[in-house]
């Protein structure tokens, strides 16, 4: 495994063109801070109870620069994955689709247990799900929506590692190259690594790579 601590679209310019089998991600989006400020997202909150904002927004207009190298280094016949929230998707879709992309559909990833909110209260999250020039999944079978409890006690925004797990099987091989450019919790890195692909990530976060140096010591299977 292979960790790297800068500017996702800085770092993601040091990889070289169609140098990646598959790409997922979830970058902290700017209606994160939205949510943060009228408190629909408690882990969020800087408070007693989490003393630090834990990471740095990635503003929207950066969008089309990070969206650029992705599929530059993006194989072709690939797949990319980009979590987010309903706000972020309208945001994402169409600059996706200018630099390349193909936009298959939103997976929605039910989180089973109820969130916060107003207005019909929190259970899903979206997973963008696009593809430079053309790769069959691997099962036919899987469905578009996907249930998975959230991590309750974990990273801010921490992803369940069966969620990750089902994506990276869909969409890439023993031995490939998996990226997160914004890897927080590490559980792209750490269910790549598991099933035999090569994981490689960034994030700028000092929480972020202390957690998974920590999940990573943890998980004996992990460090085989």
């Amino acid at each position: 495994m292979q960790l790297f601590q800068e500017d996702a679209v800085k770092w993601l310019a040091t990889l070289a063109d169609a140098s990646v089998d598959l790409l997922i991600t979830d970058p902290p989006y700017e209606s994160l801070e939205k949510h943060r400020k009228i408190g629909t997202t408690t882990r969020l909150k800087i408070s007693k109870s989490s003393s630090n904002p834990w990471f740095q927004i990635f503003p929207n207009h950066r969008f089309e620069a990070l969206l650029t190298e992705i599929y530059r280094v993006l194989k072709n016949n690939s797949h990319f994955y980009l979590f987010c929230d309903q706000e972020t998707m309208f945001i994402v879709k169409p600059i996706a689709e200018k630099v390349g992309f193909k936009f298959w559909k939103p997976i929605v990833w039910d989180k089973v247990n109820i969130g916060m909110g107003y207005h019909y209260r929190n259970r899903y999250e979206f997973i963008l799900f696009f593809e430079k020039g053309k790769r069959k999944l691997n099962d036919l079978a899987v469905p578009d929506v996907l249930e998975c409890k959230r991590v309750m006690r974990g990273y801010p925004t921490e992803k369940p590692l069966h969620l990750l797990e089902i994506l990276i099987s869909q969409s890439s091989s023993i031995g490939d190259v998996v990226v997160d450019p914004f890897f927080g919790s590490g559980s792209t890195l750490l269910s790549a690594q598991k099933l035999s692909r090569i994981p490689i990530g960034c994030d700028i976060s000092s929480e972020a790579h202390l957690c998974i140096i920590n999940r990573y010591q943890s998980i004996p299977s992990q460090r085989k």
